[in-house]
């Protein structure tokens, strides 16, 4: 029997009364790292994230959850430090906004000291060009630590038995949607259940299922370990410079089944149109900004930028680079300006990129390969979110964002 509902709320204050969640007033951070992990060169990372792209647009299509391509990246992911057991063996875990399933064993092995609920899991990421990753388990209660501001005990946590094709990393934190959860129960595929952040919630952990994300950009090389945090129950509003502006989710689908959100995007101080307004969503799991293919091809036709094929990526001159404008996003009443910087790859890293030249300029804009109106005419990846502080409030279906220390800065 799988711990949903009432039950679960039954559950979760037994464990409260029986060994007391340890508070602290909100937000309650989670700090985060991220190094680069490269391999066979950026083309990689360009095929994962438009399979990424097509699974999402998938999901709607097959009225199931699509595989989702997100471990092959030869780019480093954000992750977190996630304790289990007492004391606290901790597993290296992704950030995932695109799935909801919190879960361990890929690596490093769980000693079973928690209780088997007998609950069955199985979840599946990958396809595309890549192998097919999955893994199927089963649910324990134990205790969790992510950081001293945050230990939990009783929490209902997916242990994996078989993993296939994972590499580097311990599991999956799912920050995503709850129905996303839909069709991961073994024997109940209709089925729903509670989140990570729902589970805080309920516990009373965090007053409201709010997660803040501050991401530190990317720009150096592979020994370089980069920092960022998850702000739980409120965003932390020390790393905003900026009133965080807030826009509801939006109500089409299949980005509404995400942190989908709509948005408009235009070029330069004439506010040249390269997305009409539409829906799209909010990624960890991407490295890119990808747009539909016609607002691909306006992006490139304005900064004059040449595709590379051995980088799989636009490319600009020095002289188109000191030309190239703010771009902008308009998502609901704010504008959120690109810098012209933010908008290429770190050329630090150039010597990273399979067949490009150490002194070329690469820009960080890919196109969905989809046509405007499927409902997922953009995916924002973490090269945005490096630049701007973003708040998943599901407590009010919104999506909000501020600047940063990092918005403006010329770093790449």
């Amino acid at each position: 029997m799988f711990f949903t509902g009432s039950f679960l709320t039954l559950l979760l204050a037994w464990s409260i009364t029986g060994s007391p969640v340890e508070v602290r007033n909100s937000p309650i951070i989670i700090p985060l790292t991220s190094s680069l992990n490269f391999s066979n060169g950026t083309i990689d990372l360009v095929q994962h994230d438009k399979a990424r792209v097509a699974a999402f647009r998938d999901y709607n299509r097959h009225g199931r959850r699509a595989s989702v391509p997100m471990l092959h990246a030869p780019i480093g992911k954000y992750v977190v430090a996630f304790g289990v057991g007492s004391p606290p063996t901790n597993y290296k875990l992704l950030v995932d906004s695109g799935s909801a399933v919190t879960w361990i064993g890929a690596r490093t092995p769980y000693d079973e000291n928690g209780f088997n609920t007998r609950q069955r899991v199985v979840a599946t990421y990958g396809g595309g060009p890549f192998p097919e990753i999955s893994f199927s388990g089963t649910f324990f209660l134990d205790n969790i630590t992510l950081s001293h501001e945050l230990t939990m005990p009783n929490y209902e946590l997916a242990v994996a038995s078989t993993v296939s094709e994972f590499i580097g990393y311990d599991g999956v934190l799912g920050i995503g949607p709850r129905d996303l959860t839909r069709g991961t129960l073994e024997d109940n595929a209709d089925a729903t259940y509670p989140t990570f952040t729902d589970c805080l919630v309920t516990a009373g952990v965090i007053d409201q299922n709010v997660v803040g994300i501050f991401f530190q950009p990317i720009t150096r090389d592979k020994d370089t370990t980069y920092f960022g945090q998850l702000a739980l129950g409120e965003p932390d509003y020390t790393k905003c410079t900026s009133n965080i502006e807030y826009t509801h989710v939006t109500n089409t689908p299949p980005s509404m089944d995400y942190w989908g959100i709509d948005k408009r995007i235009t070029y330069g101080n004439t506010d040249i149109d390269i997305l009409f307004p539409s829906a799209g969503i909010i990624d960890t799991g991407s490295s890119f900004i990808h747009i539909a293919s016609d607002a691909y091809e306006r992006y490139q036709d304005v900064t004059g930028a040449a595709f590379d094929e051995l980088a799989g990526l636009l490319r600009i001159t020095s002289d188109q680079y000191s030309a190239l404008q703010d771009l902008k996003f308009h998502i609901g009443n704010q504008i959120l300006s690109f810098i012209p910087n933010a908008q290429i790859w770190p050329r630090s890293l150039n010597s990273k990129i399979r067949g490009a030249e150490d002194d070329g300029i690469y820009l960080i804009i890919q196109s969905t390969d989809m046509e405007p109106g499927e409902g997922l005419d953009f995916v924002i990846g973490y090269t945005f979110l490096q630049r701007f502080y973003t708040v998943l409030d599901r407590e009010n279906r919104g999506v909000g964002f501020a600047t940063t220390s990092f918005t403006y800065a010329t770093i790449n």
